[in-house]
């Protein structure tokens, strides 16, 4: 099991079920767990799967408002194209007159958003190697102890969003600080959205799953995706 030790300024971790106004889970979700360890090491030949979330600090809420731009982003093969030279870029204005942006409508909107100040947390997690690569598991747990201890990372992790950056350090089990002392039942929580399919093998849709949140001595047990259901996204 590889566990890495998480902490930063702010977190949001929304719920899906509040739509416009950003509201976080009192904790990390596995999915965006998932996330960060991908950031410090991840291959297409495996998956990481969640194992248990130690909450280090009492959550806090504190109210943001944040600027959010209306526009997505264009589809990979614009992107490419614009790349590569062969398409006029066409940029997401997020502030401009009618002259620029050809509309009295700007571009962002400020939404407010209960995010969750000063998270820490230690969380393990496995490697889950497909079929045809389990005999490099023993690779793939010292490459992300390697780099995890070194602090190296693919692109800097988050918290949810993308303007709260998470620092990171590996961790082993019972290390200071412990969990705080709670205990509670959080009720449905969001777990992930993927496809249980290998790569590559099936055009399978991605299913969005939930878990029973419970926190027990400060330390939640993330259940195994194949014991849960899912609905398909």
């Amino acid at each position: 099991m590889c566990g890495l030790e998480l902490w930063g300024d702010f977190a949001c971790f929304s719920r899906p079920e509040l739509k416009i106004e950003r509201f976080s889970y009192p904790v990390i979700t596995p999915s965006a767990a998932r996330g960060i360890f991908e950031a410090v090491y991840w291959k297409p030949q495996f998956r990481w799967v969640v194992d248990r979330i130690a909450i280090l600090k009492e959550p806090k809420w504190i109210g943001l408002r944040r600027n959010e731009v209306k526009d997505k982003a264009p589809s990979e093969r614009t992107i490419r194209q614009w790349m590569s030279g062969n398409l006029e870029i066409e940029p997401q204005w997020a502030d401009g007159d009618k002259e620029l942006v050809g509309t009295d409508q700007k571009g962002r909107t400020q939404r407010q958003t209960m995010a969750l100040q000063n998270p820490h947390y230690r969380v393990f997690a496995h490697i889950e190697p497909w079929s045809e690569y389990t005999d490099q598991l023993p690779k793939y747990n010292a490459q992300f102890k390697r780099r995890a201890t070194r602090g190296q990372c693919a692109y800097q992790p988050y918290f949810g969003c993308r303007e709260f950056p998470v620092y990171f350090k590996w961790a082993d089990e019972g290390e200071i600080p412990p969990p705080i002392s709670l205990d509670a039942d959080w009720g449905r929580m969001l777990y992930d959205v993927f496809s249980r399919e290998t790569p590559g093998t099936s055009h399978s849709k991605p299913k969005i799953q939930t878990f029973r949140c419970v926190v027990r001595s400060g330390v939640i047990e993330v259940p195994h995706y194949s014991t849960m259901g899912g609905t398909t996204s």
